[in-house]
């Protein structure tokens, strides 16, 4: 296998791209990189914060910084995986010139994949032998060729994101049609509400429809929906303002800020003080100029 190009700032591998062959269960470490894997050849099932999906080649995963993941392939998959540090590219500041954020990362409304044509998954490769080349020759101008073409790489994947989302609308089944709503509600309450059956009341509908629409569309429960939205919020506050962790606790519904530092320590990895000073380090402050 090749060696990972990697590029590395304030001493911190910032942009990766490397070849894998998985084969059997594989369970990749947390990264606070953004993740992109372009599964090439291979079937099997993805395990994303518990919630199972299954793959087929070829098809891009996204992944966001810190999800924890785990593969299972019956035969040897094989693909290539690009995964970048918002210190290099930070797609929330960017998101006029990539328009990323929502769709192709940070969504979780809808499955994290993104299923492609042979010729798709080709110019993708493409790409990432482009960015491999300019990372290893280091050339003059090398970093401003290499976020050209993440940007690249980021616009076309959310390109394909959105025309599989328009196919999908085009005729939507009663449970998409639900979610959707589902969607609306949670965006609007999920500061305070954060029980399913809260949503149930909202929509009119019985806790069983709900769990049912939310489970065959997305593959999770109607509780990890709402605890995902809570934690999307909770990073975002962490990570671009300087409140203190209670005072974001309690914002999002939680009096005792404990029990919310658990929460967040279960889905992130870290606690909030430990994920804030991390990732604020590693971005130099950046971060805080939002």
């Amino acid at each position: 296998m090749a060696k990972p190009a990697t590029l590395t700032i304030r001493s911190f591998p910032s942009l990766i791209v490397e070849e894998f062959c998985f084969s059997g269960p594989v369970a990749p470490s947390r990264s606070g990189c953004f993740s992109l894997y372009l599964l090439l050849a291979g079937e099997g099932v993805m395990r994303l914060d518990r919630v199972a999906h299954e793959l087929a080649g070829p098809v891009l995963v996204a992944l966001n910084p810190y999800q924890r993941v785990a593969f299972r392939f019956s035969d040897p998959a094989r693909g290539r995986v690009l995964q970048f540090h918002p210190n290099f590219f930070c797609i929330e500041t960017q998101h006029h010139a990539v328009g990323c954020n929502g769709i192709l990362f940070n969504d979780i409304y809808e499955a994290p994949l993104v299923n492609l044509s042979r010729e798709e998954a080709a110019d993708f490769g493409r790409i990432l032998t482009g960015m491999e080349r300019e990372i290893h020759d280091g050339a003059m101008a090398h970093l401003e060729v290499l976020s050209s073409l993440l940007r690249i790489f980021l616009i076309r994947a959310t390109r394909c994101k959105m025309e599989a989302r328009e196919e999908t609308l085009t005729a939507p089944t009663t449970g998409l049609r639900l979610l959707r709503r589902l969607r609306e509600e949670i965006e609007t309450h999920y500061r305070e509400l954060h029980r399913p059956s809260d949503y149930a009341r909202l929509l009119g509908v019985s806790r069983r429809a709900l769990a049912e629409a939310v489970r065959d569309h997305l593959h999770m429960t109607v509780s990890q929906l709402i605890r995902d939205r809570v934690m999307q919020h909770a990073k975002w506050q962490l990570l671009h303002t300087l409140r203190p962790v209670k005072e974001i606790a309690f914002e999002l519904g939680f009096e005792d800020e404990f029990y919310f530092s658990r929460l967040f320590k279960r889905a992130v990895g870290l606690a909030p003080l430990v994920f804030r000073t991390r990732e604020t380090e590693i971005r130099g402050g950046a971060n805080l100029s939002m």
